[in-house]
Formats: structure tokens, C-alpha cells, sequence
């Protein structure tokens, strides 16, 4: 498929190398402001902690899977919009209800890329579902993992900066 697909690239060839590392909301004003292949399931995504407004937000999403977490070409689907500061919304068209894991970051350049430093460190803001800690590396799917009950749940993921 191709990069807008259900399998596009996601950030995990770029969040492999960090080496660090549900609440309700308003929905979306419509369906049309979701992204990726149409279906009958929403998750609207509320990514906190933005620090500007300028790039885009991308939010990867991964089915459950743990071997396929972070991996390369492991992605369900990759989302990006605009980044808002503060707070920017997403919603991503689901294939259907189940467990899933997301992968979040602030492309604050726009390049489509996660930029990280010489030594492999973050450069640009990241998070995961769950908020799950990255103290001491990378999450783990199962601390990221979550149930999508029904179309427009909602959940949160709060940036982190370097």
C-alpha cells in the first residue's frame, strides 16, 4: 500500500534510535476531519504539551502486535496535521474495533521525519498511548497497548521534550 495506507511508514525506524526513552473531549467537528482509509471506526487523539505551532503532529498507529511495535514497516497508519499549540487533535479511521498502540511526535520542521542528534537522542517532542514512561529506554507494546471500544473513543498522549 502506500504511505497514506493502512501499513505507511511509521516513526519507529526513527523512535528505535532514541535510545531514551482516556480522556474525553469534544469530537471532531466532522468525519471528514479524520485521516486515513475511510471506515466506520474512529479514535479521536488529543496530543498535549505541544510547544508551537508551527510543523505537523504525527500519530502512528500500530495493531496489536508486539513484534511489529516500532518496527520498520510495522505501522498500521501514519496521521499528520498541522501542529496547534498547546494542544492538536487528531482523528485516524480504525479497520475496525480492538487493541491498539500509538506512537506520537512533533515534527516541528515539517520534514516528515523524527530528527534526533549525534548521539541518537531526541530533537523534536514524542510520546506514547498510555503516557507510558520512557526513563529508561523505549516502551515496551504492552505499557502502550489500549482498547478502542467503540468509534470515537477518545484518548490523550502528552509530548515530551529533550
Amino acid at each position: 500500500m502506500t504511505p497514506g495506507g493502512w501499513r505507511g511508514a511509521g516513526i519507529g525506524r526513527a523512535a528505535a534510535g532514541l535510545g531514551l526513552i482516556g480522556a474525553p473531549l469534544p469530537l471532531l467537528a466532522a468525519e471528514t476531519d479524520c485521516t486515513g482509509p475511510e471506515s466506520q471506526v474512529r479514535l479521536l487523539v488529543t496530543v498535549e504539551g505541544v510547544r508551537a505551532a508551527e510543523g505537523l503532529i504525527a500519530v502512528t498507529l500500530y495493531a496489536d502486535d508486539p513484534k511489529r511495535f516500532l518496527a520498520k514497516r510495522g505501522a498500521l497508519y501514519v496521521g499528520r496535521v498541522p501542529a496547534r499549540q498547546g494542544r492538536t487533535r487528531v482523528c485516524i479511521h480504525l479497520p475496525s474495533t480492538g487493541i491498539y498502540g500509538l506512537a506520537v511526535y512533533h515534527d516541528a520542521d515539517g520534514d516528515r521525519g523524527f530528527d534526533r542528534n549525534a548521539l541518537g537522542l531526541p530533537k523534536e517532542g514524542y510520546g506514547f498511548s498510555n503516557n507510558a514512561p520512557t526513563v529508561f529506554g523505549l516502551p515496551r507494546f504492552g505499557a502502550v497497548r489500549f482498547s478502542v471500544p467503540h468509534s470515537g473513543f477518545e484518548t490523550r498522549v502528552t509530548l515530551r521534550y529533550p
